[in-house]
């Protein structure tokens, strides 16, 4: 006889949990193959769109989507918004390029001094750095064994000759060594009158200025190559201009400019570029540029710090004003008016002023862009894109209405299933 064995208390429930589990994978595949995962988000029914507010959004230039749509705005609303409408137009672009000047010698008008002959500092009539001298005027005087040497010897020739009453040509070769070693025909007549040589030599101003550099003391060993001072003529001076580097195509040799250095008690004062470096200063990345300018009364002192105005006229452009550009980082765009109707465009920027920016693709002339209240514009077209029409107290038009999902179909057998 077969025992007789009693069915476990776990087999029901474990037989139910795996038919039920195999049912409801069987339910959430045919709904995932149908539509959708039935948790994953769907975006919400938003108005119907025309084929202008598609274009509108989408991608652009720069990648991404301009989510922006046309507005529609009646003209009663138009002062309620502030917004103002402008024409496009072209302008020539009159840019002002403000940089930081310095005041210089001219390098013309700098003389150094040096002597002709080796010998020593004797006497110095000039000691102090800044000092004014004029032309001629004695700097310096010099005991040289060469210059007396030579005079002694020339004297003697002459001298010699005379007796005999014989004009040699060594008395005038003599006389063109000591007009070398920097003695002036005055200076020789002297000696010949007196018939004794000069113990010192006398250095003179070549011109007259202010005394820059004092490069010898008394006493001091002398040559020719000695630097013994250096003298400026000040009257004249050069301004030197520090332009920027995207600056440099707009500055031109001979363009006027606007000086001014309030630290000189000068008003400022008109003055034209004189030249433009062929290097640029690695340190700024600036161009030099000089000006020349009188400077009569000397208030004009070299190392003066001051500014110097470029007035740069540019060609013929299409600009609108800055207020009418959304500039979102990625892209920039403005609001063309047809109508009532406002569309968002791309545009493409390019020289900026400080009232006014060049638009170089993207407009035509005689277009008429919003030039002010854009930006309130341009938040109720991005609340219009995201689907809030008429956020800003429903001025523009409504928005179409919603799609109805659609029905699913009866299923005659639904009532019958167990």
């Amino acid at each position: 006889m077969t025992p007789f064995i009693a069915p476990r208390r776990w087999a029901s429930p474990l037989i139910a949990s795996v038919a039920t589990a195999a049912v409801l994978s069987g339910v959430l595949w045919a709904q995932y193959s149908r539509e959708a995962w039935p948790f994953t988000p769907r975006e919400p029914a938003s108005a119907v769109n025309t084929d202008e507010d598609m274009e509108s959004m989408a991608p652009s230039a720069s990648g991404t989507k301009a989510i922006r749509v046309p507005v529609e705005i009646a003209p009663t609303t138009l002062q309620e918004f502030g917004i103002r409408v402008e024409v496009v137009r072209r302008e020539s672009l009159t840019q002002t390029v403000r940089t930081v000047a310095t005041v210089v010698p001219d390098e013309s008008r700098i003389s150094q001094v040096h002597t002709r002959v080796a010998g020593w500092i004797e006497q110095l009539d000039v000691n102090t750095t800044g000092e004014m001298v004029r032309a001629g005027q004695p700097l310096a005087r010099i005991f040289s064994q060469e210059l007396l040497a030579s005079q002694t010897e020339y004297l003697a020739v002459r001298k010699a000759t005379t007796a005999s009453g014989i004009t040699s040509a060594v008395v005038a070769s003599g006389r063109t060594r000591l007009t070398v070693l920097g003695m002036t025909a005055a200076d020789i007549d002297e000696i010949e009158q007196t018939g004794e040589p000069t113990r010192l030599v006398i250095v003179v101003a070549p011109r007259s200025g202010v005394v820059l550099e004092r490069g010898v003391t008394v006493g001091t060993s002398v040559d020719p190559s000695t630097t013994l001072l250096t003298i400026a003529d000040l009257s004249r001076i050069w301004i030197l201009a520090e332009v920027p580097e995207a600056s440099i195509p707009t500055i031109r040799i001979g363009m006027p400019v606007q000086l001014d250095f309030p630290a000189s008690g000068r008003a400022a004062f008109a003055g034209r570029v004189d030249f433009l470096y062929p290097t640029l200063t690695e340190r700024t990345r600036t161009l030099r540029v000089r000006i020349s300018a009188p400077n009569p009364s000397g208030a004009l002192r070299p190392g003066l710090y001051g500014t110097v105005a470029f007035e740069t006229a540019g060609p013929s452009v299409m600009t609108v004003p800055r207020d009418a550009v959304v500039d979102t980082g990625l892209q920039q765009h403005v609001f063309v008016a047809t109508s009532d109707r406002f569309e968002p465009r791309e545009v493409t920027l390019g020289l900026q002023l400080a009232d006014r920016v060049e638009i170089r693709a993207g407009l035509q002339d005689g277009e008429r862009i919003v030039a002010a209240g854009v930006f309130l514009l341009d938040s109720e077209s991005r609340l219009r894109a995201t689907g809030g029409a008429g956020g800003h107290g429903g001025h523009g038009s409504a928005a179409a209405p919603q799609k109805t999902p659609p029905v699913a179909a009866k299923d005659p057998h639904a009532g019958h299933r167990e």
